[in-house]
């Protein structure tokens, strides 16, 4: 059963958290902003990613209040003076970034009420945080302001000029996806963490060209073992291994005892799962002459 909805029928804040639950996790900017009286501003946006890399270009968008369709005064200030540093929120930050979302009036310094550190930026004039594993001071090329009812976006455009890295989350020069632990907001007061078992590599298609699931045998796009994800990751082979390597594959004493079409697919199941691709599909070719 899928329930479906017109954005138009609902209200405001029912459609907010469905777009918020479903679109997540997001990453979180953790936005560092000055006024022209220099009053200095923490405030943290999911709505943020990376979107060019040439020129090195992050957008955010802080959102008029739902309740009383006011601008944040992140978005203020970027209109004042058009500058800011985007934070990188880990797990180490997150309930104090978290308390730096509080509706503090205008010219109270969320870097204070959240005990985090004020770092002077080197090219822009708000301040970074010291505890963020990774920093951008940024120029800010561009607001697009999407509409002026409750809810609505304002894109903030914001040139990278300079980056910070905390060498703690470097392993061979390279920012350590481990070791950053980073956090993403998922809908209502939900986060999620990136770290532990929650990681996981695919082998990216983007140097190869994976032969694809239509080109996978019958017996294996049918089974009633193998998962979506598997016939992904099968999919994403290069070539059908030769009849060779099946053999060679097939030789272990494991694999030649059994009879069972389905016992060598939970077994070729198992193979894919800790990474062996080339040998889980040997498996399942093999397989196919067993009913």
């Amino acid at each position: 059963m899928i329930k479906t909805i017109d954005p138009t029928s609902i209200p405001q804040p029912e459609l907010h958290a469905y777009l918020l639950s479903a679109v997540a996790p997001r990453p979180i900017c953790f936005a560092s902003t000055i006024d022209a009286a220099g009053n200095v501003n923490l405030s943290p946006f999911s709505f943020f990613n990376v979107f060019s890399s040439n020129p090195p270009i992050l957008i955010f968008s802080p959102a008029r209040s739902g309740r009383d369709n006011s601008l944040k005064h992140s978005h203020q200030n970027v209109k004042e003076v058009p500058e800011v540093v985007i934070n990188i929120v880990n797990y180490p930050i997150v309930e104090q970034m978290s308390l730096s979302s509080t509706a503090y009036a205008k010219g109270i310094n969320e870097f204070t009420k959240a005990g985090l550190t004020e770092v002077p930026s080197e090219k822009v004039k708000p301040p970074r945080v010291g505890e963020a594993p990774v920093a951008f001071e940024c120029s800010v090329t561009e607001v697009i302001e999407l509409a002026d009812t409750p809810g609505a976006g304002n894109l903030i455009l914001a040139k990278v000029e300079l980056i910070h890295i905390n060498e703690a989350y470097l392993t061979n020069g390279q920012l350590d996806t481990y070791k950053l632990d980073l956090v993403g907001r998922m809908g209502g007061s939900w986060y999620t963490r990136s770290s532990g078992d929650s990681l996981f590599e695919i082998p990216k298609p983007i140097r190869t060209k994976g032969i694809g699931v239509d080109k996978l045998p019958e017996s294996i796009k049918n089974s009633t073992v193998l998962t979506g994800n598997n016939l992904g990751r099968l999919g994403n082979v290069e070539e059908l291994p030769s009849q060779q390597e099946i053999d060679a594959m097939i030789a272990i004493n494991a694999i030649k005892s059994m009879n069972s079409r389905k016992e060598l697919h939970l077994l070729a199941k198992e193979t894919l799962e800790i990474g062996d691709t080339r040998k889980a599909l040997a498996i399942l070719i093999h397989a196919e002459k067993f009913d």
